[in-house]
């Protein structure tokens, strides 16, 4: 018997009636690349068929890069027809097709499609993070901070590792600026548009405000995976002017120069994580979700951060800050990681997380 064989029949049970409500006759895209785990692509594959809909399995030589980076191996004129007429979209690929070219036409051109970013996937992670939530608690927690930073203007972020960074939110006329959403990932994709694994809250603010330094404690995704030091950057205005660390961090500024671009030194976006079963593994997905960390991305910003279509670059990566402590307008409500809002503490508690 497999690791979790009985578990993950119910996580995918949940992924295709729960959370895609997938339905009888629909063509359901699974992609995977050659770094994938394939009996999470197959039980995926056999939960979609159960259901009636229609599962189209597209298996991927991985790329040497994610995003754009990834386009000169791609298939990219087939991939991109094959999406523009799916109905739904599961996206295993460790090497990652979010901000893809195949994947940023298909977001454009193909107004019915519901795409959920799960990459990197694993059995492991599935059972944890998608088999084991409880959605309805963590949709309400997640709709409460959401909200709270929503209306907040000013916001101060501080790690233990050394992390000191402040910025604001985006306003138009003294309100949030509704072309830069604030995005509580829930998990599902049940409506047209592309999604995330539950436990994350993104979104773009004022990126000219952000000022200060961050500090990288986790991982790195690319270049270089779960980090075996910190990584220091000062920012600037939204510009990473410096980086200081060791090997890890040469590795990560050689990486950022080789694109040759300016947007590659340019915050993109700030994310809060909260997936209760979430641990520190090196795969993105799950790091950017470990409960009270926040995670940082540099270079291409998708439309959906900001509306209309986002600032594209050749690349993205993100970095993960443990145990943050958050100030909005000043009242703090995380403390090294742990909530301490009283409004929010409630359904910490009933998430396994005080």
């Amino acid at each position: 018997m497999s690791l979790y064989e009985y578990e993950l029949g119910k996580a995918t049970d949940i992924l295709v009636r729960r959370l895609f409500e997938l339905r009888e006759n629909e063509t359901f895209v699974i992609t995977a690349d050659t770094e994938s785990d394939p009996t999470v692509v197959d039980a995926t594959a056999r939960a979609a068929f159960a259901v009636g809909a229609k599962p189209m399995v597209i298996w991927l030589a991985s790329p040497l890069g994610v995003g754009k980076a990834a386009d000169p191996m791609l298939p990219v004129e087939a991939l991109t027809a094959v999406l523009r007429e799916a109905d739904a979209w599961v996206e295993f690929n460790n090497q990652w097709l979010l901000y893809s070219t195949p994947y940023d036409i298909a977001m454009k051109e193909n107004k019915r499609l519901r795409h959920l970013c799960l990459v990197g996937m694993n059995v492991d992670m599935m059972v944890r993070c998608i088999g084991r939530v409880d959605y309805p608690i963590l949709e309400e927690f997640s709709e409460r901070i959401t909200e709270m930073t929503k209306n907040a203007t000013h916001i101060h972020m501080t790690t233990p590792a050394g992390g000191d960074v402040e910025f604001d939110n985006a306003k138009k006329d003294g309100e949030p600026d509704p072309t830069h959403p604030i995005i509580p990932d829930i998990g599902y994709a049940n409506v047209p548009g592309s999604h995330m694994m539950a436990g994350q809250i993104g979104w773009a603010p004022d990126l000219v405000t952000v000022n200060g330094t961050i500090v990288f404690d986790g991982s790195l995704v690319p270049p270089c995976g779960k980090l075996e030091q910190p990584i220091r950057l000062r920012i600037k205005h939204g510009d990473i002017v410096k980086v200081e660390g060791g090997r890890q961090a040469a590795a990560f500024e050689a990486w950022m120069d080789s694109f040759n671009h300016p947007r590659m030194k340019k915050l993109a976006h700030v994310c809060y994580g909260f997936n209760p079963g979430a641990k520190l593994t090196g795969d993105i997905l799950e790091d950017e979700r470990v409960w009270g960390c926040t995670e940082w991305g540099i270079g291409d910003i998708g439309a959906i951060l900001i509306e209309p279509d986002g600032i594209p670059a050749p690349s993205h990566t993100d970095g993960i800050c443990l145990n943050t402590s958050v100030w909005l307008d000043g009242r703090q409500i995380m403390d090294k990681g742990r909530v301490m809002d009283p409004e929010l503490m409630p359904f910490a508690k009933k998430l396994g997380q005080v």
